[in-house]
């Protein structure tokens, strides 16, 4: 899936022992969650979600961020809010060259639904499941419909989406204009529709021990 540009993000609050680098893709829930529990002393840089169009430059990217982080001093600890994301473990590699922990899982459906969860579900249930998060919903237009260039070309919908049985919105936050918007989506790539909440799963425990040290 494309994902258009997005500029990398810092949040900064002159405290932080902990630096969390982060998909920009997760941005929202993680600095949400840390304004909603006042963790002052974590502090959070975003990479651009575009990355996920080149997979296998998010290792080195992230690379990047670590050595950069180090050279300037000042955290403790260096954590990443990334799945493998597609990396083929080359970002797990580069982690532990850097000695560097992850959140576990292969990608935020994943930790967002609970690993195990998740694992359970995608050889039975899932196996043709297209996913949207929050973030997709609200951008689907952009990163869907016209990242798929279906605006242009419709008649490659039953082609990129035929092998498809249903759309699962896996729901971060109870928003009613938000389901409606992933049911519309659902509808609109002639897809069964299914909703799941599941709040911000692993992403949420993750946080809770980087903000206690774990």
């Amino acid at each position: 899936m494309e994902l258009r540009p997005a500029e990398s993000r810092e949040f900064k609050r002159g405290e932080g022992a902990v630096l969390l680098i982060a998909c920009g893709a997760l941005a929202r829930e993680i600095v949400g969650l840390i304004e909603a529990n006042g963790w002052r002393h974590i502090d959070v840089q975003c990479l651009p979600a575009k990355l996920h169009n080149t997979p296998e430059a998010i290792p080195e990217a992230v690379r990047e961020k670590i050595r950069a982080a180090r050279a300037k001093g000042g955290y403790e600890r260096i954590l990443v809010a990334y799945g493998d994301c597609g990396s083929g473990g080359r970002l797990d590699a580069v982690l532990a060259a850097e000695g560097v922990e992850r959140i576990a899982g292969p990608h935020c459906y994943a930790f967002y639904s609970g690993n195990k969860a998740f694992a359970a579900r995608a050889d039975a249930q899932d196996m043709r499941a297209f996913y949207l998060t929050d973030y997709l919903v609200r951008h689907f237009e952009k990163l869907v419909w016209q990242g798929l260039g279906l605006d242009r070309n419709p008649d490659m919908l039953a082609f990129v989406f035929g092998h498809y049985e249903k759309l699962v919105y896996l729901a971060q936050t109870k928003d009613a204009a938000l389901e409606a918007k992933a049911r519309a989506a659902a509808e609109r790539l002639g897809l069964a529709y299914e909703y799941r909440y599941t709040g911000l799963g692993e992403l949420a425990s993750f946080l809770e021990g980087a903000a206690a040290g774990r």
